[in-house]
């Protein structure tokens, strides 16, 4: 691959292929301290990833204040953030990846929209109180939000950039005669004494934003940012054109002292007072069309599509997102930590512990972490009457009806790959980022074959096989009891396809897309012998997420966006296909199938089902998950494992949250969770694992009770 260029001169011309194992794929930007790109995850995850500029990479303060915005980006967890996926700050340059939303600024909205309506106002200034709610909670505070800080994504604000914000608890501290911030947007405090900067100054800038939003100016205004800052300090805001509702509210976050100021709670209470009929819907952005010039995307008024359900709290807009911002790197997280307490949470018992109900009630038991050293979450599956896990290099079997520990096994090659399988009677364990598999007796945990696949770009595991995929496009199947080759074969196309096997399908899916999009091939395969039972050639970038009663079920992705935007089936024997769109775009969703209905969790939180006979949505449900697994169900309720360790569950009918555990984030907190597990379903019980590294089970029946 050839190097990518930047318009830029010096270090920064000649872009890297990679940070970490993300590959780049364009320059987003290039701001004063680092660049932007645009990068994909090995499954394709579209990211955002910040690479500090070369010559700050050299700079030991640089560096710690760089490990200082990982550290706030990673600790800030609330309903408007999304988490950030992968970050090195000690690397030669150091970098950060997110999740990448493509979305207008609230900068750029007003800038080609003009001021925005009352109501807008109104869910922006409860959105931003929120975000700032949860910001400040966790102990940050941001210190620089403006209008470019700002993101409207389609179901609500985001808070974007935290490069300069701080923990309560940082060692780091301003330099003496450095101004840090945007004047405009700046508390008097940040100018007389910005080492007791405190979350009050991210409630000055709230009102600054909001006139902005309001009117298309700040409320201190002038070319001169020494104007500006002896402005912010002694004269008084011009409000003019804030809506009359809004205004006093404006005017109180616009205080001088910061004691004088209302807090987030303050203020969210006061925006639900204002109106009795206050909108419960997701907030919607404008459309996006192009400008005049045809080069932009232009934001323009839109209707959500269905009304939110009416749960508790529904008036928020909850899904999180990420994004970075060409000028300075932009970043948002989040997960809102749940407060349904689970007995025994606060006293995790170890492993073998079980409840003290009757003989016949499952109560539930949380087994400790296992691998002891090392994070990450557990991968299990369920088989030979245990359940079998993975975590760190460390492979365990659980007792499913306590927890009790059966017995570990400790891999040769530790580098964890994902989640373990059952198949040929044996668990197979990826590793060596999929390049190593051992095989374990799941009876007593001994190692019966171990293989190397050097080579490998696709694995893929059924019932007896395991199915390879070389560079060269080989596609090999592996019997799993033994670790031999039973067969090998050329696939059409020159690509490695991907592989894709669902639970009691026969068939394995080699899926191949055009460089494009416009169509995608795929071929159902026989993983006994390798032999092609059908092919297809199907319009648009299509990926299988399960199949039901003979028929294929994909996910339409715009290709450009990196967002699914439709449902598809398609059923070999008569050829047919139906294609149903989702009313909103989403980002990364898992998804599962049952009969004609497709369930899916998308990055941010949004859990909605697809009726893809009736062809349409069934309902959607905000979560508090910022990144969550593909859900599950049984057909009564729909199950996600989140990334802070909650279990949720929803009425698979009604789309509502009907229980969850608290979150189980352990000693780590800090750090990210590259994959999630999904929670298994297993004679009415639910199991699930957590970033703290242990594996749970609660009683399905009734998950009010957890």
């Amino acid at each position: 691959m050839t190097p990518q260029r930047n318009t830029g001169a010096g270090a920064e011309a000649e872009l890297p292929e990679y940070a970490g194992h993300y590959r780049l794929e364009s320059c987003l930007g290039s701001g004063g301290m680092g660049v932007v790109h645009l990068a994909r995850s090995t499954s394709g995850l579209k990211l955002a990833v910040k690479i500090v500029h070369a010559e700050f990479a050299k700079d030991r303060e640089f560096r710690s204040r760089f490990r200082q915005e990982v550290a706030a980006a990673r600790k800030v967890s609330g309903a408007f953030t999304a988490p950030v996926v992968d970050a090195d700050p000690e690397a030669e340059r150091p970098w950060m990846a997110t999740l990448f939303i493509p979305g207008p600024t609230l900068s750029e909205q007003v800038k080609r929209n003009g001021p925005m309506a009352p109501a807008q106002l109104r869910r922006l200034m409860a959105g931003l109180a929120e975000a700032l709610g949860d910001i400040h909670r966790v102990g940050v505070v941001h210190r620089d939000l403006k209008p470019s800080n700002v993101l409207l994504a389609e179901d609500g604000p985001k808070v974007i950039d935290f490069g300069i914000s701080r923990p309560k608890d940082s060692e780091l501290r301003t330099e003496t005669g450095k101004l840090i911030g945007t004047p405009p947007f700046m508390a008097p405090e940040q100018f007389r004494r910005p080492r007791e900067v405190g979350p009050a100054a991210d409630i000055f800038a709230l009102g600054s934003v909001l006139v902005h939003a309001s009117t298309g100016r700040g409320p201190f205004d002038s070319d001169s940012p020494y104007v500006v800052a002896y402005q912010v300090v002694h004269d008084e805001p011009d409000i003019t054109g804030v809506p009359e509702e809004l205004a006093p509210l404006v005017l109180r976050c616009l205080a001088k002292e910061p004691e004088d100021r209302p807090t987030p709670d303050e203020l969210m209470r006061e925006i639900r007072s204002l109106a009795a009929s206050y909108d419960t819907q997701a907030f919607i952005p404008a459309q996006r069309v192009k400008d005049e010039d045809g080069t932009g995307d232009a934001p323009q008024e839109r209707s959500p599509a269905a009304p939110a359900p009416k749960v508790r709290g529904s008036w928020r807009a909850t899904r999180r997102r990420v994004a970075f911002a060409a000028g300075s790197g932009v970043l948002v997280l989040g997960g809102l930590v749940g407060s349904v307490l689970w007995p025994g949470d606060s006293d995790p018992r170890p492993a073998g512990s079980t409840g003290h109900g009757s003989a016949t009630a499952f109560e539930g038991w949380q087994a400790a972490a296992v691998a002891k050293d090392g994070s990450g979450m557990p991968h299990c599956v369920a088989g030979a009457g245990k359940l079998l896990c993975f975590r760190s290099g460390l492979a365990f079997a659980l007792d499913p009806a306590d927890g009790r520990l059966l017995w570990r096994h400790r891999v040769a090659k530790e580098r964890t790959s994902g989640s373990p399988f059952l198949s040929g009677g044996l668990l197979l364990l990826p590793t060596d980022g999929g390049r190593h598999v051992e095989a374990l007796d799941p009876a007593s945990g001994a190692s019966r074959w171990s293989l190397d696949l050097p080579a490998l770009q696709r694995l893929e595991v059924t019932r007896s096989m395991l199915l390879t995929v070389g560079a060269d496009g080989v596609l090999s199947g592996v019997d799993s009891g033994s670790g031999r080759t039973r067969w090998s074969r050329p696939l059409s196309g020159g690509d490695a396809p991907s592989l894709d096997s669902f639970a009691g399908d026969p068939l394995v899916y080699a899926t191949s897309t055009s460089d494009h999009g416009t169509h995608t091939v795929v071929t159902a395969l026989d993983p006994a012998t390798g032999a092609e039972r059908w092919a297809a050639r199907l319009a648009g970038d299509l990926r299988p997420v399960g199949s039901a009663g003979g028929s294929l079920v994909l996910l339409s992705v715009k290709t450009s966006a990196g967002e699914t935007d439709g449902v598809v089936r398609y059923t070999p024997g008569s050829g047919a296909t139906r294609r149903v769109a989702l009313p909103v775009p989403r980002v990364a969703p898992g998804a599962t199938v049952r009969g004609d209905v497709v369930y899916l969790l998308s990055a941010g939180g949004s859990l909605e089902a697809v009726d893809i006979e009736s062809g349409r949505q069934l309902w959607a449900l905000q979560t508090s998950v910022s990144r969550g697994s593909a859900p599950v169900t049984e057909g009564r309720y729909v199950y996600v494992t989140a990334a802070d360790g909650r279990l949720l569950a929803a009425d698979a009918r009604r789309g509502t949250l009907v229980g969850q555990t608290p979150a189980r984030l352990g000693a780590n907190a800090s750090e990210v969770t590259a994959s999630l597990s999904a929670p298994l379903i297993l004679d009415a019980h639910v199991y699930a694992t957590a970033p703290d590294g242990t594996v749970f089970a609660v009683d399905a029946k009734d998950p009010r009770g957890w």
